[in-house]
């Protein structure tokens, strides 16, 4: 099963990088390729929603839940959709009251190992693309950082 696993220290507080990625109603507003977002329920902790992903005329729905334990941790878990299976987490560290680390790991299986192989040249570079676009966001919503880098 692929995998891709990104480790970043950004000047920001882990409370306030735990709030951006938690906040997943938000996402079609700056992640590349997301044009919608339904939330099916919402208790506080788990999550449950319908994400579409789009790229021209090829749009695919997905359907994950998503545990929010805050500020350490978000752990997504695919209930469905065109893959075989999609896994991600989120771990935030503190390494002051500006500055943490971010660690994001996701493990994916296409449906078809044809697809799979096709797909796996493209898809490290576009969940990097993900990582840089919520880095862009964090800056927009709190600041460049220059001050605690």
């Amino acid at each position: 099963m692929p995998r891709i696993h990104e480790v970043r220290q950004l000047p920001y507080a882990a409370e306030q990088m735990f709030d951006l990625v938690a906040d997943v109603r938000e996402y079609p507003s700056f992640l590349p390729w997301v044009t919608a977002v339904r939330v099916r329920s919402d208790d506080g902790v788990v999550l449950t929603a319908d994400m579409l992903v789009g790229f021209k005329a090829l749009k695919e729905r997905f359907t994950s839940r998503v545990t929010r334990d805050r500020p350490r941790s978000i752990r997504v878990h695919y209930v469905d959709g065109p893959l075989s299976d999609l896994d991600n987490r989120w771990d935030f560290r503190p390494l002051g009251p500006d500055r943490c680390e971010i660690e994001f790991c996701v493990e994916f299986a296409f449906k078809s190992r044809i697809f799979e192989s096709l797909a796996g040249r493209y898809i490290d570079r576009a969940f990097r693309k993900m990582v840089a676009a919520f880095e862009a966001r964090a800056a927009e919503l709190y600041g460049s950082g220059a001050k605690a880098a």
